[in-house]
């Protein structure tokens, strides 16, 4: 288990180390006009106000196509995301996404919203700032380890305190 892990923080170093927050809008998939066509019919997306990608899909089973030509390991951290997206709503993000996005949470960097009929609205953010997607790895591997949230949410605040503002994220509650 310690080597997967290894091997998949090596990956994360990799994916953080091409990825800068603020930079380029690079979710623009190289795919082929058809292809783009034919998610289409499945995906509505739409473009926030601070250039995010918003995509959804029909649940968190479903990735959206902006991580189609992603590299795997990328696709990992969202799919980490989706399935622990209770977690990171009481994680801060220090990349500036709360004051650039309006994010609220660590969470809103991989996923927008969920609504009601399970409709997944995934936003691209994550995929331009290695910030968040080490914030978001790093917490779900606290967690693997058995950390509490609380305990989590203070090992990234200390890790993060001189990076900059972070997200206005409430308290655990323990709900």
């Amino acid at each position: 288990m310690r080597k997967k892990i290894s091997g998949i923080s090596a990956a994360l170093v990799l994916i953080l180390l091409i990825s800068a927050c603020g930079g380029s809008n690079t979710s623009q998939s190289n795919a082929p006009a058809e292809t783009a066509g034919q998610h289409a019919e499945h995906h509505e997306s739409h473009t926030a106000a601070n250039g995010d990608l918003r995509e959804a899909t029909a649940s968190s089973d479903e990735l959206p196509s902006f991580l189609d030509s992603k590299p795997e390991e990328l696709v990992n951290v969202y799919r980490l995301a989706a399935e622990h997206s209770d977690l990171l709503d009481w994680i801060p993000c220090y990349c500036g996404c709360g004051t650039i996005a309006g994010h609220t949470s660590s969470r809103n960097c991989f996923i927008y919203e969920v609504q009601e009929d399970g409709t997944m609205v995934w936003d691209d953010h994550g995929t331009r700032c290695g910030t968040c997607l080490d914030i978001a790895f790093t917490a779900v591997m606290k967690q693997k380890e058995g950390l509490s949230v609380p305990e989590i949410r203070q090992f990234i605040e200390a890790r993060y305190a001189e990076s900059g503002e972070p997200t206005p994220t409430p308290q655990y509650t323990g709900v």
